[in-house]
């Protein structure tokens, strides 16, 4: 699916860069502004800070004088109009559409999401040339959203719908501690655990046991077998200090 983000008449440079950093976060790239309040927003310092590094998107971008321009190539629009009309395509909720589009044997489209003014939302004979009007299901009592937060959504949502992307750990998995050096910190525990007077070597019952279940089911790494270590070594000189 080719996507394409269409924002009419925008009237603030920094929700330029805030659709910038939205779309580039959720991994598209195709932005048009149409007839945009100031001709060289993609320039203005408010636009590249707003878009926090998605400079590419800006620099991909263009700036059109009609709607009918930046509809090139367009197969199904979406408008986004939170406003119901008594006229024109039908309203439904972004995931409900999306998994429509997105269904096995669906046709490969080039979908466009049409944003109106932050002054005065969309005009009605641009939502009438839309396939659908989406609503993002807010809050009845509060659903204005401002313009970089409904395309975010919108964006999250669509790129769901096409299947996402995994997510990665910020942390990467350590390496496992073998059996041999698990025994190892187990042996240097019972002895510092005897040391101290909590483990009682005639009369042990199952506490080492359990403790070897435990830290099995820690999944413990070398890098903490060798903390553990260093408790245990520490608890044995504090001991030995104190006799």
């Amino acid at each position: 699916m080719q996507t394409r983000f269409i924002l009419i008449e925008t009237s603030h440079a920094g929700n330029v860069g805030a659709a910038a950093r939205a779309m580039k976060v959720m991994g598209f790239d195709d932005l048009v502004l149409v007839k945009p309040r100031w001709a060289n927003v993609l320039r203005k310092e408010e636009t590249i800070q707003r878009a926090s590094g998605a400079n590419d998107v800006l620099a991909k971008a263009r700036v059109v004088e009609t709607l009918d321009d930046a509809l090139e190539g367009v197969t199904h629009l979406c408008a986004t109009a939170m406003t119901p009309r008594d006229f024109g395509p039908p309203t439904r909720s972004p995931r409900e559409h999306f998994a429509e589009l997105t269904q096995p044997g669906a046709p490969e489209q080039c979908v466009a999401f049409l944003f109106g003014s932050e002054r005065f939302g969309m005009k009605n004979e641009d939502v009438y040339r839309c396939n659908v009007a989406l609503s993002i299901p807010t809050n009845p009592q509060f659903g204005s959203l401002n313009l970089g937060s409904a395309i975010q959504v919108i964006a999250y949502d669509w790129r769901v719908a096409l299947g996402g992307f995994p997510v990665q750990d910020v942390i990467e998995p350590a390496d496992r501690a073998d059996a041999q050096q698990l025994a190892g910190m187990l042996g240097h525990w019972e002895q510092a655990l005897t040391d101290i007077g909590f483990l009682d070597p005639a009369a042990p019952k199952k506490l080492m046991p359990r403790l070897n279940q435990l830290f099995n089911r820690a999944d413990l790494s070398p890098e903490e077998i060798h903390i553990l270590r260093g408790v245990a070594k520490a608890m044995i000189q504090t001991a030995q200090a104190k006799r």
